[in-house]
């Protein structure tokens, strides 16, 4: 039953490798299909992802929020949604399960996919170009490379959704062609246990899928249907899976996109690297014909990613209020 879970379970992603058996893959499928209908998470083991690069992620991270405020401060968030978020500088008010006043308690550097400056779409709403420190080139390095590869799970897991939904493995890919990628490198620091002040405030994330390494101090925790807020602590060697608003949408609420928060409470810096991967902002979304059994009717009207997630991030944002 949606929402009713006391813990999140570890997939193994080995049946979606090449080479696997079909009846491997269609164990992992079902096993991905239950999760995400039950509690919209799962931690992702055999993803096939270097731990060697996911370490050298965080190390990154947390050598660019050591830089000096002011250099930080140089590569501002531009109009493209790329660049440095200082603390406090995002309230999420489009939240649906949570009254939020306070701006979440963490900064970050958001770095999404990269624009040809010959692209047809360069200019477009958030197609422009990602700000890294010169004075670190590890960062844009690493996190270019980091986010090649995380695409490629993307893929692997937007085929075994689709098989899950009861459509074509490939259904998802003519939506992606020019996929709306973010990687978010955020820092939280220890933060007072003060009533509705988090490092990142209860809410339900907008896109596609959301995939998220953690480092190992812990924080992110999820709610199920009784209220209860269930530990999402890291597991060594796995990623954090969840759906967002649009593929709960996309699939008639058979996927769940599940309320989360963090709180860092453990007088420890915390570092996160969350991965958002999502249509082309072109992209139409509506609920496939195919999918809908007898009687049932679509529960969203069919819109443009690209509408609908500008529009979220005009109402959360600070930078985006003070510009329109």
């Amino acid at each position: 039953m949606k929402g009713d879970f006391d813990n999140i379970p570890v997939v193994d992603l080995g049946g979606l490798a090449e080479g696997a058996s079909e009846a491997a893959r269609a164990e992992t499928v079902a096993a991905l299909k239950d999760a995400l209908e039950t509690s919209g998470f799962a931690y992702l083991a055999g993803h096939d992802v270097s731990e060697d690069l996911v370490e050298r992620m965080r190390q990154m991270n947390a050598a660019f929020h050591d830089l000096p405020l002011e250099e930080k401060m140089a590569l501002k968030i531009n109009g493209f949604h790329r660049g440095y978020m200082p603390m406090s500088s995002s309230t999420i008010v489009t939240s649906s399960v949570a009254k939020v006043t306070k701006p979440n308690r963490s900064e970050s550097l958001m770095i999404m996919h990269e624009v040809p400056e010959d692209a047809a779409y360069a200019g477009e709403p958030l197609q422009g170009p990602n700000q890294f420190p010169a004075q670190l080139p590890d960062v844009e390095k690493t996190a270019l490379e980091y986010m090649a590869e995380m695409t490629k799970l993307g893929e692997r897991i937007a085929g075994a959704l689709a098989e899950a939904l009861g459509l074509e493995r490939d259904w998802f890919a003519k939506h992606f062609i020019d996929p709306t990628l973010f990687l978010r490198l955020l820092h939280y620091p220890e933060q007072p246990d003060e009533e509705e002040l988090f490092g990142s405030a209860p809410h339900t994330d907008y896109g596609f899928v959301t995939l998220l390494k953690q480092d190992d101090v812990g924080g992110l925790e999820v709610r199920n249907k009784r209220g209860d807020w269930i530990p999402a602590p890291p597991i060594e060697g796995t990623f954090v899976m969840n759906v967002g608003d649009i593929l709960a949408k996309w699939s008639n609420g058979r996927f769940v996109s599940t309320p989360h928060r963090v709180r860092n409470l453990t007088g420890r810096e915390r570092y996160s690297q969350p991965f958002f991967y999502d249509p082309s902002m072109s992209a139409l979304v509506e609920c496939p014909a195919k999918m809908l059994e007898k009687g049932e009717t679509a529960q969203m009207e069919p819109v443009l990613y690209g509408d609908y997630l500008l529009e979220r991030l005009n109402k959360n944002y600070d930078y985006r209020k003070k510009a329109s």
